[in-house]
């Protein structure tokens, strides 16, 4: 009896390589299938025995990862063969050395490279940079590498339910902020819409189930409208020879929450949950961008378009190489409807991926918008110098693929991101026309530098030998090729005036008979609101900042007007636990904030101000003070993907003692009364003390903001409930941002 478990597991991996070579449409060749049987029978012997948190064998990983990479990513044998290996090097005694003599150079290449991304978000500060150069240098090397890590990422998420809670966090954190950007990138959508799924469920638990029914929901009720839309779209099309398949395209859960969070509306008020797609095969002879408009065109016969909402990227495809017609229809019973309309071909890009559709493919056509892309990759990977979280931010800037079509004078086309400005654009055609660039011709008209350029736009940039580079620059581009090109020009210049400013602090605490520790450091960074001591430094330097309130500076105990220390308790049991014990490798991985104010102190997180009952997260700053952030608050994300080790999980408990400030933005029709009406709701509601409001009329339509105490989320919820009550006021909103005290 106790054999036959082993039986069955053996006979589950077996299973699963033969389904990874029947789904691999590139590996069908004898010698495609010696080398993935190769490289699965050396992973089989090389992790016998392991098995995963999950308790499941380890080999079913590495044979996940390659059915992935093979069957919804589309790479070859070399590929499926490293995503069997890529664990082999890191975690077993086989060597590269091994790998290279049994597989060649090219697989072994990409096992190397895998092996370097190990831990890239694991690190401290200062290595955290060298090790996403590294990731960044084998993508640029051989783009394979960080495919086989997106697959890998994909099925980590997909089997998270065995990691402890504040793993998941971290893991999800790193997730959305650089893997699920990356995907997107390199074109792999549905790849990207299920990692940003995945993680906003382990982020967001009762969110994310909320949603969900509410989708299934909708799906059901509005069936028959897609099927009523759709009969006399299958009935033309068939009539014109056109051979499709039309379905309906799901809208993913994360994407409704960032539009339900981006505009401030319910679910109910989101009007693109209906969307159709139409795959089609087309005609010989007939160019596909022809076809895809005749197709619309004849939709359009039958359903009015909304003139606003046509995307058209046929003619110019995205940067990560997406191609398809999108547009908007008035469908039968007053819904707006979405279709996508696009080739086999278009499709197939879209779904895999353009990096392995054509790149490995053998045709190296034109250069296209992902060699560019890389390209500038390689720009920023030549300033050895930059500060590591910087380099992560300005990385990720050029990440997220809305773009912008620009003109030049000549009529050649440049990509660039959303938010681009004339200095950006100057710089991307050459580092010599951006420190020359004085201002910018926008569609025949005189713009500054700073000029914020619009997709269609027409730009010349105007020059003069006598303009010189300036630091301030730095607050006008938004491309890390711009902010690199800057910071290049500043570089010798930048050093001396740190160095001086370092000087002025050392002679100013002498003189107080102080020397210069982290602890000064952080005051005054924290007093100053400055991202790094070198910014300190040179804006000492440069006489910014002059130290004559020193002494207030490092007397004032809270050194931040917006931060509130409280008390934590930790696990169920209210454990006492000392400073000194939180900062070690067996520092607690769970906090509960209670009313119970007996022991440590913790932090409200200014950045995003959670209240009792929102869902958040603890971080464990460099002088082991917790702070709590809002779990979708960017900077947790942020520091969830990059300092996972100091994030704790955290829950509320009852809070009826202490009050949260909360802010309540609201607007409606302007009528007389509506004030009174709204103060008297907040004056009975006994949980809340409400500190100021602020009410603004214009054309019949008022806008306000409330500031208010509050217990918690659940007193604020019948609040607002409340306030909807109220005849003529519309929109009722938590604003999770506070600005001024």
């Amino acid at each position: 009896m106790s054999e036959q478990p082993k039986i069955s597991e053996e006979q589950e991996i077996k299973q699963q390589f033969n389904e990874l070579l029947e789904l691999c449409p590139r590996c069908q060749n004898a010698e495609s299938k010696r080398l993935i049987q190769k490289a699965f029978e050396l992973a089989s012997e090389a992790h016998r025995g392991v098995r995963r948190k999950s308790g499941e064998l380890y080999i079913l990983h590495p044979l996940a990862v390659a059915r992935i990479v093979a069957d919804e990513i589309g790479l070859g044998a070399k590929g499926v063969a490293a995503a069997l290996l890529h664990d082999v090097v890191e975690d077993t005694d086989y060597t590269l050395e091994d790998i290279e003599g049994i597989f060649g150079k090219k697989v072994a290449d990409i096992v190397d490279g895998l092996t370097k991304l190990e831990g890239v978000f694991d690190q401290t500060q200062s290595k955290q940079a060298e090790n996403f150069r590294k990731l960044l240098l084998t993508m640029v090397e051989d783009i394979r590498v960080i495919l086989i890590k997106l697959a890998d990422r994909l099925h980590n998420m997909r089997t998270l339910d065995s990691m402890p809670e504040h793993k998941r966090l971290k893991i999800a954190g790193e997730t959305l902020y650089m893997y699920a950007p990356l995907a997107h990138r390199l074109g792999l959508y549905t790849i990207k819409s299920e990692l940003e799924d995945l993680a906003f469920k382990y982020e967001h638990p009762k969110i994310f189930e909320e949603i969900s029914a509410k989708l299934e929901d909708y799906k059901d009720k509005t069936q028959h409208l897609i099927t009523r839309f759709s009969l006399p779209i299958i009935e033309r099309l068939s009539r014109e020879g056109y051979d499709f398949d039309l379905k309906g395209r799901p809208k993913s859960i994360y994407s409704i929450w960032r539009k339900m969070q981006r505009k401030q509306i319910p679910f109910e008020e989101i009007y693109d949950l209906l969307a159709i797609r139409i795959v089609f095969t087309p005609k010989e002879g007939i160019p596909e961008k022809a076809q895809c408009w005749t197709i619309y065109s004849l939709i359009t016969d039958i359903y009015k378009p909304k003139p606003d909402r046509l995307r058209d990227w046929v003619s110019t495809p995205k940067a990560n190489g997406y191609e398809a017609l999108h547009a908007t229809l008035m469908g039968p019973e007053g819904n707006w409807i979405e279709i996508q309309i696009r080739t086999d071909r278009m499709d197939e890009i879209a779904e895999r991926g353009f990096a392995a559709h054509w790149k490995y493919k053998g045709a190296n056509e034109k250069e296209s918008e992902l060699d560019n892309w890389l390209q500038r990759i390689r720009e920023v990977l030549d300033n050895p110098d930059s500060d590591s979280l910087e380099f992560l931010d300005d990385f990720k800037l050029n990440l997220f693929t809305q773009e912008i079509m620009l003109f030049t004078p000549k009529g050649d086309v440049k990509v660039m991101p959303k938010g681009a400005t004339a200095l950006d654009l100057a710089f991307e055609i050459h580092t010599e026309l951006g420190y020359k660039c004085i201002g910018a011709k926008v569609n025949y008209k005189l713009v500054p530098i700073s000029y914020e350029l619009k997709s269609g736009d027409q730009v010349e940039i105007l020059t003069s030998e006598k303009q010189k580079p300036k630091y301030d620059w730095i607050n006008f581009v938004t491309t890390a090729k711009a902010k690199t090109r800057i910071k290049d020009a500043f570089k010798k210049e930048r050093k001396g005036i740190i160095h001086r400013g370092e000087q002025k602090l050392e002679e100013a605490l002498n003189e107080k008979k102080l020397t210069t520790n982290a602890k000064i450091l952080k005051k005054l960074q924290t007093y100053y609101n400055l991202p790094s001591k070198e910014e300190l430094y040179f804006k000492i330097g440069k006489e910014v900042i002059n130290l004559e309130n020193l002494n207030k500076i490092l007397s004032d105990k809270t050194a931040n007007k917006w931060i509130r220390y409280w008390r934590l308790s930790f696990g169920k049991n209210n454990e006492r636990s000392g400073k000194k014990n939180i900062g070690k490798e067996s520092k607690k991985t769970q906090m509960v904030v209670s009313d119970d104010m007996e022991t440590e102190e913790y932090i409200i997180a200014p950045c995003c101000n959670p209240i009792p009952g929102d869902d958040v997260v603890g971080y464990l700053d460099q002088d082991d003070k917790l702070i709590l952030h809002s779990r979708k608050c960017p900077v947790a994300i942020r520091l969830m993907s990059s300092q996972g080790n100091r994030i704790v999980s955290a829950e509320w408990e009852s809070h009826k003692i202490l009050s949260f400030l909360a802010v309540i933005n609201l607007s409606g029709i302007d009528q007389i009364g509506i004030v009174s009406k709204i103060t008297k709701v907040i004056s009975e509601d006994q949980t809340v003390n409400m500190r100021s409001i602020h009410v603004e009329s214009h054309d019949g339509i008022f806008e306000g903001t409330i500031y208010i105490y509050i217990h918690n989320t659940e007193d604020l919820n019948n609040l607002i409930f409340n306030l909807m009550k109220i005849k003529g006021l519309h929109n009722v909103t938590r604003q999770e941002r506070i600005h001024g005290s």
